[in-house]
């Protein structure tokens, strides 16, 4: 897996949305947080999560988009259950996945970060397929934005902790830094 140098990942679906803006001048991109999201929560497969990064998102659809009105949030990856990957925003794009949020003393980590979502829940076993998409995506990054290490990939729990809960506990952290681990 190959990214370019404005962040476009090579041979998966592009998405390109218009919820993202520059990153602050002479911001390094280092960190990496790990989402999950289902429309309507724990429904898989629909075409929801999609219209919602891409600003298209009905909100009459179900019941529980009511709050999702004038919503502009964003990702730069999604991964389906089926391991698809489909790129939103490009890596050197700040994208809109984070909110409010600090790591390490640092507030507002839109601005260094990259946000990959999973199509999940917190309680719900991720595919096989999303981990190995996961995990070739993340050599990939890794290898471009250097800075980002195993020690620098945290869940969005981690920087929003009290607001946040996602990836959830379904999420297999040993196997997945495990695995990272080995490939370097």
């Amino acid at each position: 897996m190959q990214i370019d140098s404005s962040g476009v990942v090579a041979n998966i679906t592009q998405r390109p949305c218009t919820h993202f803006d520059d990153r602050p001048e002479n911001t390094n991109i280092s960190l990496l947080v790990i989402h999950n999201i289902s429309l309507p929560a724990g429904q898989f497969g629909t075409e929801y999560v999609d219209a919602l990064f891409m600003g298209e998102i009905d909100c009459n659809a179900h019941p529980s988009f009511c709050d999702l009105n004038g919503l502009r949030v964003s990702a730069h990856c999604f991964i389906k259950r089926t391991g698809e990957i489909i790129q939103y925003v490009p890596f050197n794009k700040r994208a809109w996945h984070a909110g409010q949020s600090e790591y390490e003393g640092q507030s507002a980590c839109n601005n260094f970060s990259i946000g990959i979502e999973l199509e999940g829940t917190d309680t719900t076993p991720y595919t096989q397929a999303q981990y190995t998409s996961l995990h070739n995506l993340t050599k990939a990054i890794m290898t471009r934005y250097p800075l980002i290490t195993t020690k620098r990939v945290v869940g969005h729990c981690d920087i929003a902790p009290g607001r946040k809960t996602d990836p959830g506990e379904s999420f297999n952290w040993p196997a997945y830094i495990s695995r990272l681990e080995q490939a370097n």
